[in-house]
C-alpha cells in the first residue's frame, strides 16, 4: 500500500496539483501564490507528519477565492484516492492544538458521508492581505470531496493568525490519525462491513 496519491485540476480559473504521502513527511511544497495559504498548508502537512506537494495557479488578480477553494477540491480528491488504495482506514482523527493565545479543535471521520461544521469567530477579518473567511472555503471543498465527516471548531483566540495556524496543525494531526492504513480489509471500521 503506497499511501500516496496526485491529483491534477485544470480549469480556466485555476491550474492546481496536489499530492499526499503519507509515508513520506519529509517533502513538503507549497506554492500556491498566496503567502498566508503556503504557510498554513506546511503548517498542517509538518504536524499531520505527512509528505504534500501543492502547485497551484489561477486568477488571484481577481480574487484569491477560487485558488483557495480548488486546492480543498483537489487535495480532497487526493484524500479520497488514497481511501480507494488502502479500502480500510483507522477512520477516526482528532486533535486539540494551542497556539498562544488561540486553541483549535478538529474530529474527522472518513465514512463516505461527507459532513461539515465549522465554528470560528475572528477578531480580525484579516491576516496581512489574506481573508480569513476563505479558510471556511478550503475546509468545505475538502470535505466535500475527500467525502468525510469534518468538524473545526476554533474555541477561542486573539489573533486570527494564531487562531487559523492552530486550526491547520489540529487539522494535519486529525488527517494523520484518521488516514493510518488497517493490514487486513476484515479490519473496516464499521458495524455495517463497509464505509
Amino acid at each position: 500500500m503506497k499511501g500516496k496519491a496526485t491529483v491534477k485540476r485544470k480549469t480556466k480559473e485555476t491550474d492546481i496539483s496536489v499530492t499526499i504521502d503519507f509515508n513520506s513527511p519529509l517533502s513538503i511544497t507549497t506554492d500556491t501564490e498566496i503567502p498566508f495559504f503556503n504557510h498554513m498548508l506546511h503548517a498542517m502537512a509538518f504536524h499531520g507528519a505527512f509528505g504534500m506537494d501543492i502547485y497551484a495557479r489561477g486568477d488571484i488578480d481577481v480574487d484569491p477565492h477560487h485558488v483557495v477553494e480548488d486546492v480543498g477540491l483537489v487535495t480532497g480528491d487526493v484524500l479520497s484516492d488514497i481511501l480507494v488504495e488502502y479500502r480500510a482506514v483507522s477512520r477516526y482523527g482528532y486533535s486539540v492544538i494551542p497556539m498562544d493565545d488561540a486553541l483549535s479543535e478538529v474530529a474527522i471521520d472518513v465514512c463516505g458521508r461527507p459532513y461539515f461544521r465549522y465554528v470560528a469567530d475572528f477578531p480580525q477579518a484579516k491576516t496581512g492581505s489574506f481573508d480569513v473567511a476563505l479558510i471556511r472555503e478550503y475546509l468545505y471543498a475538502l470535505t466535500v470531496r475527500a467525502k468525510i465527516n469534518l468538524h473545526a471548531e476554533i474555541r477561542y483566540g486573539l489573533n486570527s493568525h494564531h487562531m487559523i495556524e492552530s486550526l491547520f496543525k489540529a487539522l494535519g494531526k486529525a488527517l494523520h490519525a484518521a488516514y493510518i492504513p488497517m493490514n487486513n480489509i476484515n479490519n473496516i471500521r464499521s458495524t455495517k462491513g463497509m464505509l
